[in-house]
């Protein structure tokens, strides 16, 4: 086993929140249950991310209770689950032991949002010496609000604001930063083409 499959945040604590009608892809969950389908049946190890803050009280505070996967989601016996409260998967966690005692080196990284949690894991694997390949198609995002917009706007109000960069251009941007730095770019399709060629 050389390779793991980091699923990052994808939780009801976004589906909790009233941005989540402006999720680039509400079904995000269908291409991870591809991705872990995969890494099943290949024998790589799957790990669960949750995003957790504390005290909070807001969507991602334990004590509301969404901080747990999506319900779409299955997780199998023996598969980590582990919970962040940093950016990345590897800061706050024991995700690096995990995947040293398993002898992992390839990583591949999908969920939820593109830019922020699953980039910058993709980024910090990256310079750990992991080979990382980013499935942008099974990560979701949301559109980012101007610098200068009100912190308390609405949904309808940020999708109205020509200013706000919308999801698709966040993705977009997204591939062309990792691609060749820090990540290959990858499908769930091209990775299910792959696992299909003969060995």
């Amino acid at each position: 086993m050389t390779r793991a499959l980091i699923v990052i945040d994808v939780q009801e604590s976004f589906r909790a929140r009233p941005l989540w009608e402006a999720i680039s892809d509400p079904k995000i969950a269908d291409k991870v249950n591809r991705l872990v389908r995969l890494a099943r049946e290949a024998g790589d190890l799957v790990v669960w991310v949750l995003h957790s803050e504390p005290g909070s009280g807001d969507a991602f505070d334990p004590a509301l209770g969404h901080v747990r996967l999506l319900e779409e989601l299955e997780r199998a016996g023996g598969e980590p689950l582990i919970h962040k409260t940093s950016h990345n998967a590897f800061t706050t966690t024991n995700l690096q032991q995990l995947l040293t005692e398993r002898g992992v080196r390839e990583l591949t990284v999908c969920g939820i949002r593109t830019e922020q949690c699953v980039e910058t894991t993709a980024r910090v694997g990256s310079d750990l010496g992991y080979q990382v390949t980013f499935v942008v198609d099974a990560t979701a995002t949301n559109p980012i609000p101007h610098r200068d917009a009100p912190a308390d706007q609405s949904v309808a109000e940020l999708l109205a604001d020509p200013r706000t960069l919308s999801a698709e251009e966040v993705v977009r941007r997204t591939e062309y930063v990792l691609a060749g730095r820090f990540a290959t770019i990858a499908t769930v399709e091209e990775l299910e083409a792959r696992a299909d060629l003969p060995a």
